[in-house]
């Protein structure tokens, strides 16, 4: 049985340093409120939601937007620190705060637009009920995706945290493992080939789509967008939350178009903030 829960905790693991750009390629960020919104995303699904704006939804409503496509989770926010973007969109806001802090950037979340949700994935059970005593379970091995797989498991009983673990959680937490479950650290990306060696995994979205998964289909369990702080979001420097070309970027977000294509498109693998 696939049953969606409450949610645990994009994460973010840089991933290269390539850039495209997608779009309009004159101007550039940070070139006051009458230019295009130059705005920096990944490719999926921030790109797509993006493209289905600028070609749909952007210039009934008065909105001039550039996409620019990165394909790493670094660049984005260092961009838009130094003004050669005006936004971004493609974290969420753990991931953000992780960044200032270790960065010293000023970069602030506007809106909340979709959620791109983790799941735990089995070739050996169909429910994390079914998992046997003693076996192993693969998660993340940086803080941030590791705290989010492990408040996963604990958001339906599978194991118990001590209180106040939250986004940073580790196995050193665990107060309670009814199944006594040991549990192995693994780069993100290497989760989905480790299903083979393991009673199940906890995989980031990105990643398992990658691997041909379907959240939707596939998970043995799946975060709900309900409460959920690891929605992605639009960001932008601080100072910059009053443009008018961001105020309009936001309302579109989560307009019902926009709420529309995201359910059409992914069918349950990336899950719109609000219901349409």
């Amino acid at each position: 049985m696939r049953k969606p829960v409450i949610p645990a905790a994009v994460a973010a693991l840089a991933l290269g340093l390539g850039l495209t750009a997608c779009g309009s390629e004159s101007g550039s960020g940070g070139g006051g409120s009458d230019g295009p919104l130059v705005v920096g995303a990944t490719a999926v699904p921030a790109g797509e939601v993006l493209s289905y704006i600028k070609k749909d939804l952007a210039a009934k409503n008065g909105l001039d937007l550039e996409i620019k496509e990165f394909t790493d989770y670094v660049l984005p926010n260092t961009a838009l620190q130094e003004g050669s973007l005006d936004a971004n969109l493609y974290q969420n806001k753990p991931y953000l705060d992780d960044f200032n802090k270790s960065k010293g950037t000023e970069l602030v979340p506007v809106v909340d637009a979709y959620l791109p949700p983790m799941g735990v994935y089995s070739k050996k059970v169909q429910d994390v009920s079914e998992l046997a005593d003693g076996v192993t379970v693969a998660v993340p091995n940086d803080i941030t995706n590791e705290g989010r797989a492990l408040q996963l498991l604990a958001s339906e009983g599978v194991i118990t945290l001590k209180e106040g673990a939250g986004t940073t959680a580790s196995p050193s937490d665990i107060v309670k493992n009814p199944k006594n479950l040991k549990f192995k650290e693994l780069e993100p990306a290497q989760l989905p080939r480790s299903l083979d060696d393991v009673a199940a995994a906890v995989i980031n979205n990105n990643y398992a789509q990658d691997a041909g998964l379907s959240p939707a289909e596939d998970a043995i369990l799946l975060e709900s967008v309900k409460n959920n702080p690891y929605a992605n979001l639009l960001a932008v420097k601080k100072g910059n939350e009053d443009d008018p070309r961001v105020e309009k970027l936001a309302k579109l977000l989560t307009s019902p178009e926009v709420t529309k294509f995201i359910k059409d498109k992914y069918q349950g693998s990336v899950l719109p903030v609000t219901s349409g």
